[in-house]
């Protein structure tokens, strides 16, 4: 079986762990986490090793919460995602306290990941047969050649993806009749309606099918995205106004940028698994809700390790 590995994206976590933190809220019948049942889901489809994206300060919290529990069932390994971590010639702007975001959070895995991955976020549930999709087409197909990044990307329907609780981001796909990526479009505000979704506005409302293609930040890669990633960020730095203390180097906007330049080619895997995850704090109790259903159906153990 060929190796690969699971990249979550856990930096966000704040420094005191409280019921205010959403990736650390309990979800399932015996206090799991949402990232409880994406490992337990990545390890049955397959992956044999996961990597944690962390900030250095809350390793040992971390740990505690989550981390020493997931050692026992897979290879673990953390990474810590720094304000410093920059390249040569750069240094942090003076006031900024803002990570920076997606790409360099996958960034910080240079020298631990060298098998195909895909990547996560912490506070997402995506499904059981989705990891599974995943994990099969990079083990096989993901791949660089000739300078071109093959990548894919788990497809949600726009539906399966909404708050009853109030508007959230998605980014929109545009794809070719291969299912191929041919962009995508970051969309504010959509709020869950009849056909699917409803971005409103003064000039009128915009109505989204609810069959419309999403990225949910499920990507899959090989290992050598990660030195074309550092490419990317030294030009995303150079680029940065001065005075910006808040800019963030997005997975979406990069792999966007690499499609246009046509380094690379995006092969959307559609899924039509339902998504959860705590936006708000009304959303805590229907997702509570879903994950009790999930093992009411024997999906998963009442407790789950």
């Amino acid at each position: 079986m060929k190796n690969t590995t699971l990249v979550v994206m856990a930096a966000g976590i704040g420094s005191r762990f409280g019921k205010g933190t959403k990736q650390l809220t309990p979800v399932g019948p015996s206090g799991e986490l949402i990232m409880d049942y994406s490992v337990y889901d990545a390890v049955k489809a397959g992956f044999n090793k996961v990597v944690f994206i962390i900030r250095r300060d809350i390793l040992e919290e971390f740990k505690s919460a989550i981390g020493d529990r997931i050692e026992k069932l897979v290879d673990v390994e953390y990474v810590f995602q720094e304000l410093d971590d920059l390249p040569a010639g750069f240094k942090k702007p003076e006031g900024r306290t803002k990570p920076w975001g997606t790409g360099q959070a996958v960034l910080s895995c240079r020298g631990v990941v060298d098998t195909p991955f895909a990547v996560i976020n912490a506070d997402d549930y995506y499904g059981v047969d989705t990891y599974k999709i995943m994990h099969d087409y990079i083990a096989g197909d993901v791949k660089a050649e000739d300078g071109l990044q093959h990548i894919c990307m788990a497809g949600f329907r726009l539906g399966n993806t909404l708050s009853e609780n109030g508007g959230v981001t998605r980014g929109i796909c545009i794809v070719d009749e291969s299912n191929k990526l041919i962009g995508i479009k970051e969309t504010k505000n959509i709020e869950k309606c009849d056909k699917g979704g409803v971005v409103r506005s003064e000039s009128g409302d915009v109505i989204i099918d609810a069959a419309t293609p999403v990225s949910m930040n499920m990507w899959g890669f090989s290992p050598e995205f990660i030195p074309m990633l550092e490419e990317g960020f030294v030009d995303f730095l150079s680029k940065m106004d001065v005075n910006d203390i808040t800019g963030e180097f997005l997975l979406p906007i990069y792999i966007d940028k690499l499609l246009k330049e046509k380094k690379a080619e995006v092969q959307v895997l559609e899924t039509s698994a339902e998504w959860f995850g705590v936006t708000f704090q009304e959303d805590k109790e229907p997702v509570r809700a879903a994950f009790r259903k999930l093992v009411d159906k024997g999906i998963y153990k009442e407790k789950l390790y």
